[in-house]
């Protein structure tokens, strides 16, 4: 019986010290890993070995890592890579931004190589879930009137027109319309957007949702506000 393909990570940081440090725990969990040391590089390396997670660091040489993560969003054939944020940066706002872009978990340095790991493997189990549970439950495009979601690829369509969504926008719009006419509290939307390790507030799901009913013009009525619950896709 042949083993299964090891997962592939993306190690980013302008510090060779840190990228050895992580690689080498990871290289232990028996992870196949590519680094990189700035941010131009590691694009070339994502587009051409299309990792499972992606590792980034903010503070980075050429592209930093709020570009490199929308540019991954932006590529359709590595636009559903996992992307953890590893910085020094602990604002508030560098996070909401971090997570805001795509990001999948922001974890402040330093952190201990167990944990890192343990979070790695966190974000690999809701996105696996993820995938299963889209693949039972979803068809690979969902069309519903003028809009069109490929849920393959990571874009959107209003009235044929090609439309950005960052990744937690569009898994939002997505998993709402795959439910139609569902409702769905915030603290549910948290958990199965944004997972239970990274730390948001529920204000986050008002926020998401606005953007997404923007960006769907005369469509964005599709997404009802159930008073005192959370959101629907109307039926």
């Amino acid at each position: 019986m042949n083993s299964p393909t090891p997962r592939k990570i993306l190690v980013v940081d302008d510090e060779l010290d840190i990228v050895e440090l992580v690689a080498y725990n990871l290289k232990k969990e028996g992870y196949t890993v590519f680094t990189a040391t700035d941010g131009g590089v590691a694009l070339d390396i994502a587009r051409q070995e299309q990792p499972d997670v992606v590792i980034l660091d903010v503070m980075m040489p050429g592209y930093d890592g709020f570009e490199v993560c929308r540019m991954i969003r932006q590529t359709p054939h590595i636009a559903n890579a996992s992307i953890i944020f590893l910085t020094a940066k602990s604002g508030e706002i560098d996070q909401i931004l971090g997570l805001e872009l795509g990001a999948d978990d922001y974890i402040q340095k330093p952190v201990s190589p167990r944990v890192l790991v343990a979070r790695v493997k966190s974000v690999m189990r809701r996105s696996a879930e993820r995938i299963r549970t889209e693949t039972i439950v979803a068809p690979e495009i969902l069309q519903i009137e003028e809009i069109e979601i490929n849920r393959q690829n990571y874009t959107v369509k209003v009235s044929g027109a090609e439309t950005f969504f960052p990744k937690k926008e569009f898994e939002l719009l997505a998993f709402l319309a795959t439910n139609r006419g569902k409702v769905f509290t915030r603290e549910s939307l948290l958990k199965r957007i944004w997972g239970e390790s990274v730390f948001v507030v529920d204000r986050t799901v008002d926020v998401h949702v606005s953007k997404v009913r923007e960006k769907l013009g005369k469509y964005g009525g599709y997404i009802e506000t159930v008073k005192g619950v959370g959101y629907r896709f109307r039926p």
